[in-house]
């Protein structure tokens, strides 16, 4: 017998926030690793570890990328014991994927019509819980209580088959702790900065705006202008905060 892990976590990114505002599940990621120490991670994701775009089945590492930005995300780490075909099968499967990356993409609208609970499959177009999922499935690893295109990452804290051997944050994923970590090149840090910039219009200048509104409408209209000058602020404000993070998507493919 050996055994197959997959990782579950809920990033933080954009897409994972998005997922997240619609499902309200704890994790919206689910990834693939066939050793113990979690030293390489499969799943259909971002390509070159940072920018949302280009991407499909690649691999993962918990000290670079996302994993390597987004330390104190949830996550849990769920086992499967399987027969010692059925786990050559899957990670064989899994390199063949890696290998001929090109040949494949991300599944966009798969992963918009899972979330309404509609099949959607499209030939060598895969989501990262689908991928998860076809692996296993078409390995002989285990059988999967509905179509791969439906299966959330969420759904797997529900298999009876499989076992939880870690539960919070990244952070505190023993595997991760033993990993080393090189210090981030100044280029990846430039997002950071960008969004702190961009947060100060939202904190200080804006409400100092109305502010100056306030005492120089204190006549006539001046209560409605005021009003209706902090509404468009506070789209403003969320608006900038959308940025920032599409910015952190960009930039952090630098």
């Amino acid at each position: 017998m050996k055994t197959i892990y997959i990782l579950l976590t809920r990033s933080g990114t954009l897409l994972s926030n998005l997922v997240y505002a619609v499902t309200g599940a704890n994790y919206t990621h689910a990834s693939l690793a066939f050793d113990e120490d979690l030293s390489c991670l499969y799943s259909s994701t971002r390509k070159n570890g940072y920018t949302m775009f280009p991407a499909g089945p690649s691999r993962e590492y918990l000290n670079r990328g996302v994993f390597r930005l987004r330390e104190n995300v949830p996550c849990a780490l769920y086992a499967l014991d399987v027969s010692d075909e059925a786990y050559t099968r899957a990670r064989r499967r899994a390199e063949h994927m890696m290998a001929h990356g090109r040949l494949y993409q991300f599944n966009v609208i798969g992963l918009a019509l899972c979330g309404m609970h509609i099949r959607w499959k499209r030939r060598r177009h895969y989501f990262c819980s689908q991928f998860v999922s076809e692996v296993l499935e078409k390995s002989g690893a285990m059988e999967l209580p509905k179509h791969s295109t439906l299966m959330h990452p969420n759904d797997y804290t529900r298999l009876e088959e499989l076992r939880c051997v870690y539960k919070g944050t990244l952070a505190g994923l023993p595997q991760r702790q033993q990993m080393e970590f090189h210090r981030l090149p100044a280029f990846r840090q430039v997002p950071q900065v960008l969004e702190a910039l961009l947060q100060i219009p939202q904190g200080g200048v804006v409400h100092g705006a109305v502010k100056l509104l306030a005492v120089a409408g204190d006549e006539g209209n001046g209560v409605a202008l005021v009003q209706k000058a902090d509404h468009v602020f506070h789209m403003a404000g969320v608006f900038v905060q959308l940025r920032c993070q599409l910015l952190n998507e960009i930039l952090h493919g630098l």
